[in-house]
C-alpha cells in the first residue's frame, strides 16, 4: 500500500513549522583571533552519505568565503577514533571547530578544552547534553521525525494487527534517541500496533540484518520496521529482503543515501525520511564564521525532514545524498 501524499505534506509541514526556533547564543570561550581563517570539521564517519553530503556543502560555502576547512571523520562511528582527531585538531588551533559529536557525554572535555583554547565549537547533526561548550547546535528535528516514520509506517500498514520493530544505532547517540523516542510514543498511540523493544545494532548493518531476522523468526506477525539511520536501514532491508519479506513488512528508513534511494525505486524499502545534510553543513560554516568574528548566532535550529516514498520519490530527488562531491 502506497502512502498518500496529502499525509506526506502534513508531516512535512508540521516539521517545517517548528525549525528555526531557539535563543541566540552567546560568543562563548577563549580569546579567538577574528581574522583567523581556519575552520576545521568533524563528522561522524567517513565515507557514510549524510556525512558526505554535509562536508560537500561545508567545503563549498567555505571556499565561496575565503576560508580553508580541514574536514576529517573517523572510520566508524565511535567515540575513542573521535577524540584522537579531535586532539590533532585542536592542537592545530583553528578559529571555529565544526562537529558531529558521536557520544553525547563522553566528548564533553575535550570539546571544553577546545573552548579554552579560544576554539569556537559549532555542533551539527547530534550534540552534546552539555548545552554550555557550544556556541550553536544544528540538526534535524530529530523526535518529529521519528514521529513522522511512525505516521508514515501506519500508514503503509493500512490498518493490519502485528508487531513493529526499531532499530537504533548506539545508546547516547543524541540523534538517533530522539528518533527512537519519537517513533515509540506515536506508534504507541495505535492500538492494533505492538511495539517490540528497540534494538540496538551497534550502527553495523550486518547486526542490524541479524536483528531483523531474528525478530522475524520469533514474531511471525511483524508488519514493520524502522531503521533509525542508514545503516539499520541497509541492514533490515538486506534481512528482510533474504527472508523473501520486502514489501510484506513495512521498512522505513531513515536517510536517502544512494543505495537507500536504489532499494526505495526497487520495493525493499517502502519509505524513507530523508533529511538535509548540506543545508546543516553549509549553514554550520556561516555560524562558525560569524563566531569567530564575535557575532551573535542563534543557539539550536533544526532542518526540516521529508517523508519519500515511491510515489513521490522523483519530486523529491533535491534530498537524495552524495557519495562523492
Amino acid at each position: 500500500m502506497r502512502m498518500h501524499k496529502t499525509v506526506l505534506a502534513l508531516g512535512a509541514a508540521l516539521l517545517l513549522a517548528g525549525c528555526g526556533s531557539g535563543q541566540i547564543g552567546d560568543t562563548g570561550g577563549g580569546q579567538t583571533d577574528p581574522n583567523n581563517k581556519n575552520l576545521a570539521l568533524i563528522t561522524g564517519m567517513r565515507g557514510e552519505p549524510f556525512y558526505v553530503s554535509m562536508e560537500c556543502a561545508a567545503q563549498q560555502e567555505a571556499a565561496a568565503q575565503g576560508y580553508q576547512l580541514n574536514a576529517q571523520a573517523p572510520e566508524k562511528f565511535e567515540q575513542a577514533e573521535q577524540s584522537q582527531i579531535l586532539g590533532g585538531i585542536v592542537s592545530t588551533k583553528p578559529g571555529a571547530l565544526i562537529i558531529a559529536p558521536t557520544d553525547d557525554k563522553a566528548l564533553a572535555a575535550p570539546l571544553q578544552q577546545a573552548k579554552n583554547n579560544g576554539i569556537k565549537v559549532v555542533e551539527v547533526d547530534t550534540a552534546l547534553e552539555d548545552r554550555s561548550i557550544a556556541v550553536t547546535s544544528l540538526s534535524s528535528d530529530n523526535y518529529a521525525g521519528g514521529q513522522l516514520a511512525a505516521q508514515t509506517l501506519v500508514q503503509l500498514v493500512g490498518g493490519r494487527t502485528g508487531s513493529v520493530l526499531a532499530l537504533n544505532t548506539k545508546a547516547g547517540t543524541s540523534t538517533t534517541d530522539e528518533r527512537a523516542k519519537g517513533f515509540e510514543e506515536e506508534i504507541a498511540k495505535h492500538p492494533n500496533l505492538k511495539l517490540l523493544p528497540t534494538q540496538y545494532t551497534e550502527n553495523e548493518p550486518a547486526t542490524a540484518a541479524q536483528i531483523v531476522s531474528s525478530t522475524l523468526a520469533a514474531n511471525p506477525d511483524l508488519v514493520g520496521v524502522f531503521g533509525t539511520n542508514l545503516n539499520t536501514g541497509e541492514g533490515a532491508a538486506t534481512a528482510l529482503s533474504n527472508a523473501g519479506r520486502s514489501g510484506q513488512v513495512q521498512l522505513v528508513g531513515f536517510d536517502a543515501s544512494p543505495k537507500q534511494v536504489d532499494d526505495l525505486r526497487n520495493g525493499r524499502v517502502q519509505a524513507l525520511i530523508a533529511q538535509n545534510p548540506g543545508k546543516i553543513g553549509q549553514e554550520g560554516v556561516k555560524r562558525a564564521i560569524a563566531s569567530i568574528k564575535g557575532q551573535p548566532v542563534e543557539r539550536e535550529t533544526k532542518t526540516e525532514m521529508i517523508a519519500i516514498t515511491r510515489d513521490n520519490m522523483d519530486q523529491q530527488a533535491q534530498y537524495f545524498y552524495k557519495s562523492h562531491c
